[in-house]
């Protein structure tokens, strides 16, 4: 068995108007983005969800027998599956199986570089872990990153209880609250002096650390890659004879784990305190407008009014479509649109944050 290729699944209710196909690709690109081979992804239509095991009897033989065939023993189900889904599922697959949430907790785990990026995730892993106690789960080795549900050699089991994942939580829960209030602090001095902030928000490889980038004169991380960048960033940038701070914030998905988005809160908060708000929008993806009630509803958890006058739509990557699709689907004639890569609309931009900003 090769411990670096996994199969992908996403199941769905039939006779439902989802766009499946766009939702099977991003299952495909999270999975490249935590470094395994997919060797076969596939969409399966169902009835009902088996309150047991998701999938049925019958589904459970076809897949059984696909794993064995193919020499893979890693599924990842694209959906959050109950503990019970989850453990009966392994034991009749054989397999070790993984659910939305798990992968992009891995995710996480692996891609945290700061101190408060690696307790948030920490943090994140051992609240999810208390909501279902499977003892079966295992923790990578160290030196590997992630969150600890992929599996592999090294490992060793999680022998923790309720009691012990509490403590372990409200010790994580202070060290960030420590975090906290340093930058609590650094916030204070910024409204003090009086440095406009403005924040970087959007799905995740809608092209936000490229324009933080050419916005900053910075070298964030920028990849075409799911969830490239995970640790908030704050840069200063002058221009119009002004000083502003633009905040990098880490991108948003899709069913986003209600564990991150608490867990993460207080680098979130960054967004809330923030003078102004570019949600920046990748047109060139045929499910943009999908991707756009995705953020406005993490927006809404952390408490940020959807219609909230600081959101400024910010169409990103016009490089790589017809004109005629711009004008077709401009639905706010304050919306600004640019190419972070090409530095088309750069200076627009700028032009209209300014504008925002001083008037």
């Amino acid at each position: 068995m090769n411990n670096k290729q996994i199969l992908i699944v996403h199941p769905f209710i039939k006779f439902t108007r989802n766009k499946n196909n766009y939702f099977l690709r991003e299952a495909e690109n999270l999975v490249e983005a935590i470094d395994l081979e997919c060797v076969e992804s596939s969409l399966l239509g169902l009835e009902k969800i088996s309150p047991k095991t998701f999938i049925n009897k019958g589904n459970l033989i076809i897949f059984k027998k696909k794993l064995q065939d193919l020499g893979v023993d890693i599924v990842f189900f694209n959906v959050n599956l109950s503990p019970i889904q989850q453990r009966n599922l392994e034991k009749e697959l054989n397999a070790k199986v993984i659910d939305r949430t798990g992968l992009i907790l891995e995710i996480f785990g692996s891609r945290a570089k700061s101190n408060e990026g690696k307790l948030s995730v920490e943090l994140a892993s051992l609240q999810f872990q208390k909501s279902r106690l499977v003892r079966s789960w295992t923790h990578l080795e160290r030196q590997r990153g992630g969150a600890g549900f992929m599996g592999g050699p090294g490992e060793k089991q999680i022998e923790s209880d309720k009691r012990q994942l509490t403590e372990k939580i409200n010790r994580l829960k202070k060290k960030i609250k420590k975090i906290v209030s340093i930058r609590d602090l650094q916030r204070y001095r910024r409204i003090k002096n009086k440095i406009p902030v403005i924040s970087l928000v959007g799905y995740t490889n809608s092209g936000k650390s490229t324009l933080f980038n050419k916005l900053t004169k910075s070298n964030v991380l920028s990849k075409n890659m799911l969830f490239a960048s995970l640790d908030s960033t704050i840069r200063k940038s002058f221009f119009n004879n002004t000083n502003f701070l633009f905040v990098d914030t880490v991108g948003f998905i899709s069913d986003l784990p209600t564990t991150l988005v608490d867990a993460f809160k207080s680098t979130l908060d960054e967004i809330i305190y923030s003078d102004l708000i570019l949600h920046i929008r990748d047109i060139s993806n045929s499910n943009y407008l999908e991707q756009k009630k995705d953020v406005l509803k993490i927006l809404t958890e952390i408490g940020i009014d959807i219609n909230d006058a600081r959101i400024l739509d910010v169409i990103n990557k016009v490089d790589l479509i017809k004109g005629e699709k711009i004008l077709h689907n401009s639905f706010d004639k304050n919306s600004i649109y640019i190419s972070a890569l090409k530095g088309n609309g750069i200076e627009n931009l700028k032009k209209k944050i300014y504008e925002k900003i001083i008037f």
